[in-house]
């Protein structure tokens, strides 16, 4: 099998998995570089040894950090077992610095500065990082469908371990919400009457099983992209959703005008979230739920930035004022 031509394999496997189109994207740019670097062997030729030093070339040579890593990884482990159905067996190799790091996060007022230098769906977007402490990825991915308006509540598919939760929908949003649907209905209506749309890009598997959904109102994006364009595993006229950039840079303006000197970003808002809930006094085991993590330790991570000043202790500068 040529390198090209297991690239191509790789990608079907991906696409028969029901993995994103980011994650493809990833895997297959793991693998790319991993057979450049041992000098375009074939994997088939290579095995554990070639992996264990790879992986090491990242973390001593490229000082890479654990998370990318770890993707590698993800993407060997899955070329190996999935497609070349030759699974590796343990690994030894140099794994990469994981230094503990405390989230940044917003006070009440540097959030309120933040919003208030947004406008229009920019402030709809950020307002549910925060309001319901979604990533900005599963607030793109939101679709019609997942918009519950009688429970206010939002479905999060496909999160961060391809599980979906609920989480709230703040009451004060509504108005925006609806009429953001309404916007989305009448994107719909029009591109409706384009040659050669197929509606709302979707997983292969979910449109075979519901062949209609793509052009329902239900299943577009809450927040398309402002056209729609050719899809690039099916060659398709799809409307697809907002680039992450889209309000990435936004945020980013806003923060600046705000003055707010933090080192913070569209992800600020989620921390910013969880932080906020328990210094409001909810348990632990909510905010967990809320949030999607897998494990209660991801989220005590959150009680580090509790308190202005957890010590309860006077600084010796402070006798001499």
């Amino acid at each position: 099998m040529k390198r090209s031509d297991l690239l191509d394999r790789v990608r079907v496997v991906i696409r028969t998995s029901q993995f994103s189109y980011s994650t493809e994207k990833s895997y297959v740019g793991w693998i790319y570089r991993y057979i450049v670097f041992h000098e375009k062997r074939h994997p088939l030729d290579m095995g554990n040894k070639e992996v264990e030093t790879f992986l090491t070339h990242l973390a001593v040579n490229r000082k890479v950090s654990a998370s990318t890593q770890n993707q590698a990884l993800n993407a060997l482990v899955f070329l190996y077992k999935k497609v070349l159905k030759s699974p590796l067996g343990d690994l030894v190799y140099e794994n990469a610095r994981t230094g503990k790091r405390i989230p940044v996060v917003f006070s009440q007022r540097e959030v309120n500065l933040v919003l208030s230098n947004l406008h229009g769906e920019y402030h709809l977007m950020a307002s549910l990082l925060y309001g319901a402490g979604v990533r900005l990825s599963e607030c793109l991915n939101l679709r019609i469908k997942d918009v519950d308006f009688e429970l206010n509540e939002l479905v999060v598919r496909g999160g961060k371990w391809d599980t979906d939760r609920r989480t709230i929908l703040p009451v004060l949003l509504e108005p925006q919400m609806r009429i953001q649907t309404e916007k989305v209905r009448i994107r719909l209506e029009e591109n409706l009457l384009m040659t050669g749309f197929m509606g709302a890009s979707m997983p292969e598997a979910l449109e075979r099983k519901y062949p209609g959904a793509p052009k329902e109102l239900k299943w577009q994006y809450l927040f398309p992209s402002r056209k729609p364009a050719l899809d690039p595993r099916s060659g398709t006229l799809r409307q697809h959703y907002r680039h992450e950039s889209y309000l990435q840079k936004a945020v980013k303006s806003a923060i600046i005008k705000s003055q707010v000197t933090k080192n913070a970003s569209c992800h600020t808002f989620r921390h910013s979230f969880a932080t906020h809930l328990l210094e409001d006094g909810y348990d632990i085991r909510t905010v967990q739920e809320l949030m999607g993590h897998k494990n209660v330790n991801t989220t005590m991570i959150y009680t580090h930035v509790l308190n202005k000043n957890k010590f309860n202790v006077r600084s010796p500068l402070d006798h001499t004022l």
